[in-house]
């Protein structure tokens, strides 16, 4: 890990920028990766199933049929089936907790009537359709099947379609069709990648077309949801996942060190990052980080992790350590100081935030009931977490008395005949 000090407010920026550098290549290599994936879209768009069949061989290594791309209830059945019964309860509290947190999102229609008659007021309905991508490869991820498809299911969302790459055995690991079962899913499909997030968007003769896709990726997925932003709406950018941990002397070391490990186990690009006042916690965290390392299934990919994107930040007093987590913009935003809620009051850019040291990060990417599909890459600054709200659309309604029309014309036609659009003022002459 890379231990930086802030030792004067000359230090601010250039630690600021140091520990949010990219990890990613701009240059050719980038360029190639967005003219791979359009060709791709472009490949599916134009010739549907036997494009996404193709990839799917190329990429995969699996060969299937385009009317095998579909998993069949017997499969799915056959999957649940094979689930050890504890964890089929675990994944079942977790559904209850996220879909009780996400219930309590929903805002309602509302509608106002003016002593007039004039009525004003807006609908919300939730989106027809939506695609979730859940990714596969040497992982497999149950939770990101509740935290993408409860929301959608309490939205109101009547057709919720996954797509996962097939990963295991030429399909889908059982564990994540028994979440997808259990969260609402309606169809689900054995494709992944770019290929599948082009089906989502464009359709297929076998994939329905979706209003919106969520769900995170690899560098080409996320690339594929970028460029199709538009024909249909997308979550977010996912970029490498993240966890600030602004600890002050009362910390627990162990603590702390679990959870920088914790985020540096998703893949090499993970960004862990402690930032105390103290001396002291950063060299008992050192410490414990190699010891709690050693016992990991994961020690090589936490290593190049820390290595190269772990970061331990001394800086003078708390102040600054809020400062600088507000300028990172965190995903995860862990606080183990003596008043949590003290900083957190201070707190005003985080995706989320747990508070204590017996909160770990882990609470709210598998249980706690808040979704863990988050803002990356100091898109906290303007971003949220994914929501229920985000599977719903806000209609306005308007309707106006002949009364209202009468005391409310002159200012319309004024306001349009200023912007120079006389059929607008039009309209409204006409009516009186």
């Amino acid at each position: 890990m890379t231990t930086l000090e802030i030792i004067s407010d000359a230090d601010f920026q250039s630690v600021a920028l140091r520990v949010c550098a990219e990890t990613g290549n701009e240059g050719e290599s980038s360029r190639d990766k967005i003219e791979s994936v359009r060709a791709i879209l472009d490949a599916v768009r134009t010739r549907g199933d036997e494009a996404v069949a193709e990839f799917t061989e190329r990429f995969d290594g699996v060969t299937l049929s385009p009317d095998r791309f579909e998993i069949t209830s017997h499969e799915i059945a056959r999957a649940t089936a094979e689930i050890d019964p504890l964890l089929m309860q675990s994944l079942e509290r977790a559904h209850e907790n996220i879909q009780a947190y996400h219930a309590k999102h929903l805002r309602e229609s509302w509608e106002e009537t003016a002593p007039d008659g004039t009525i004003l007021g807006q609908r919300i309905t939730p989106i027809a359709t939506a695609g979730v991508y859940v990714p596969g490869g040497k992982a497999f991820y149950p939770s990101s099947v509740l935290m993408n498809i409860v929301p959608a299911r309490v939205a109101g969302v009547e057709e919720i379609l996954m797509v996962s790459p097939p990963s295991y055995q030429g399909g889908i690991h059982p564990v994540v069709l028994a979440a997808a079962k259990l969260a609402g899913a309606t169809r689900i499909f054995r494709i992944g990648g770019a290929q599948a997030i082009a089906a989502l968007a464009y359709g297929t003769e076998r994939i329905p077309a979706v209003c919106k896709i969520t769900g995170p990726g690899n560098t080409y997925v996320a690339l594929a949801k970028r460029l199709v932003n538009g024909i249909c709406d997308i979550d977010t950018e996912a970029g490498p996942s993240e966890v600030v941990v602004i600890a002050d002397e009362a910390a627990n070391p162990a603590f702390v060190a679990a959870e920088l490990l914790a985020q540096a186990e998703h893949d090499e690009e993970a960004r862990s990052i402690l930032i105390t006042p103290s001396g002291d916690l950063i060299a008992q965290v050192e410490t414990e980080t190699a010891k709690q390392a050693a016992g990991l299934s994961r020690k090589a990919i936490i290593g190049q992790s820390l290595a190269g994107q772990g970061f331990l930040v001394k800086v003078r007093d708390l102040g600054e350590a809020i400062r600088l987590s507000n300028w990172i913009a965190p995903e995860h935003l862990s606080i183990q100081t003596r008043d949590p809620r003290a900083v957190l009051d201070q707190i005003t850019n985080a995706g989320a935030v747990m508070l204590g040291g017996y909160t770990s990060v882990a609470m709210g990417d598998y249980f706690a009931g808040p979704n863990h599909i988050l803002p990356t890459g100091r898109r906290a600054r303007y971003a949220s977490p994914l929501t229920a709200e985000d599977f719903r659309k806000v209609t306005s309604v308007i309707s106006y008395s002949y009364e209202r029309l009468m005391r409310d014309a002159a200012d319309i036609r004024r306001l349009a005949e200023a912007e120079q659009l006389t059929a607008h003022a039009n309209a409204v002459e006409v009516r009186l």
